[in-house]
C-alpha cells in the first residue's frame, strides 16, 4: 500500500516565510481536493500533515482509507526549530502535543508514552532556519524515522538524509510536502504486502517500508511558487498590485536552491558519517552520545 506522508491543505495556516506571512497561506488546497487528487494519483491511503493543526482532518476523518496526522513545529533545546511528522493521532493527543511543542524532551517523552509513530522532516534543509550540531544528537537518539525523500527538496538534500538514516538505522519515509495539487503524491511511502490501513501503519513502525517518488527540482518549485501566487491573487484581490513581482519568482527560487545546497553540504560534511572510517557509525562532529550529547538527554536515558 502507498501513502503520501507529507502533504498540506489550507488549514496549515499562514505562510512560514516572514515576507509572506501577513497575506499568504501555506496552501490553498481544500482537504477534499487533496483526498481526491492523491487517490487519483494511485495512493491507497490518505493523510494530511498540516502545520500544528488537525482541523483539515475533520472533513475526512470518517473515510476508511484516511488517518489524521500533523506536522509539528517544535523548539529544539538549542533554540532552533524542527518539523516533526506525527501520524495516526487523536484530537486529545494533538492538544497535548501542542502543549509540549516548545519543549522537545517533554514532547519526545509524550510521543513515546502514547506509542505514537513520528519522524523528523527535511533535516538537511534550512526551511526551519538555523541548525546546531546538538540538534542532530537529538534526531539520532530520539527519533525512530527520518524523512529521506521530500518531493520539494533537492536530490542532494534527500541523499544526505537517506545516508544518515542508513548509517544510524532509522526508518526511511517519503512524502511530497505538497502545498499545491500539481505536486501531490510525487513522493510517498510504500509498505509492500499491507492489505489495509492497520497493516500499513504497523509496517511503518517496524520499518517494513520504502520511500518512493521524485525529488524536488528548480522547475517544480518555481511552478509551485507561481501557483501559490496565483491562488493568493484569486482570493485576495488587493494583492493584484503585487502581480508584477511574479517575474522575480524564478530568481528567488534559484537563490533559495543555492542557499539550500550550501546548507545541506555544510551539515552533511560535519554530521554524516565519514566513509574514510570503514564500519564506523560515528557521527562526525557529534560522537553519538559522548562529548556533545545533551545533558537533558542523558537524564532521559
Amino acid at each position: 500500500m502507498k501513502c503520501d506522508l507529507h502533504i498540506h491543505s489550507r488549514f496549515s495556516g499562514p505562510s512560514t516565510l516572514p515576507v509572506l506571512r501577513g497575506f499568504c497561506l501555506e496552501s490553498y488546497s481544500e482537504p477534499d481536493e487533496v483526498y481526491r487528487e492523491v487517490k487519483r494519483r494511485g495512493m491507497d491511503l490518505v493523510t494530511l500533515t498540516d502545520h500544528d493543526s488537525l482541523d483539515g482532518c475533520e472533513a475526512l476523518r470518517d473515510r476508511a482509507d484516511f488517518f489524521p496526522s500533523e506536522e509539528v513545529t517544535c523548539r529544539m533545546p538549542s533554540g532552533t526549530e524542527a518539523h516533526i511528522g506525527v501520524y495516526d493521532l487523536k484530537a486529545r493527543q494533538h492538544v497535548e502535543i501542542q502543549r509540549r511543542a516548545q519543549d522537545l524532551p517533554a514532547l519526545l517523552a509524550y510521543l513515546g508514552e502514547q506509542e505514537l509513530f513520528f519522524s523528523v522532516n527535511h533535516i538537511f534543509s534550512s526551511l526551519t532556519g538555523a541548525r546546531h550540531e546538538e540538534d542532530f544528537c537529538w534526531f539520532v537518539d530520539g527519533f525512530p524515522a527520518f524523512e529521506t525523500l521530500n518531493g520539494h527538496m533537492l536530490p542532494e538534500t534527500n541523499r544526505h538524509a537517506a545516508r544518515l538514516a542508513r548509517r544510524t538505522e532509522k526508518i526511511a519515509l517519503g512524502g511530497s510536502d505538497a502545498h499545491t495539487m500539481n505536486a501531490a503524491a510525487t513522493a510517498y511511502t510504500e509498505v509492500p504486502g499491507a492489505a489495509n490501513k492497520e497493516e500499513f501503519l504497523a509496517g511503518l513502525r517496524r520499518g517494513y517500508c520504502r520511500a518512493r517518488g521524485s525529488n524536488g527540482s528548480y522547475l517544480k518549485t518555481t511552478w509551485v511558487s507561481l501557483r501559490v501566487m496565483w491562488e493568493v491573487l484569486r482570493e485576495e484581490r488587493w494583492t493584484a498590485l503585487l502581480a508584477p513581482l511574479a517575474i522575480l519568482v524564478p530568481a528567488f527560487t534559484y537563490g533559495n536552491f543555492a542557499a539550500e545546497q550550501i546548507f545541506a553540504r555544510h551539515w552533511a560534511k560535519r554530521i554524516v558519517p565519514s566513509r574514510r572510517k570503514r564500519g564506523s557509525k560515528r557521527l562526525v562532529g557529534t560522537s553519538l552520545g559522548t562529548s556533545l550529547r545533551p545533558a537533558t538527554m542523558e537524564k532521559m536515558s
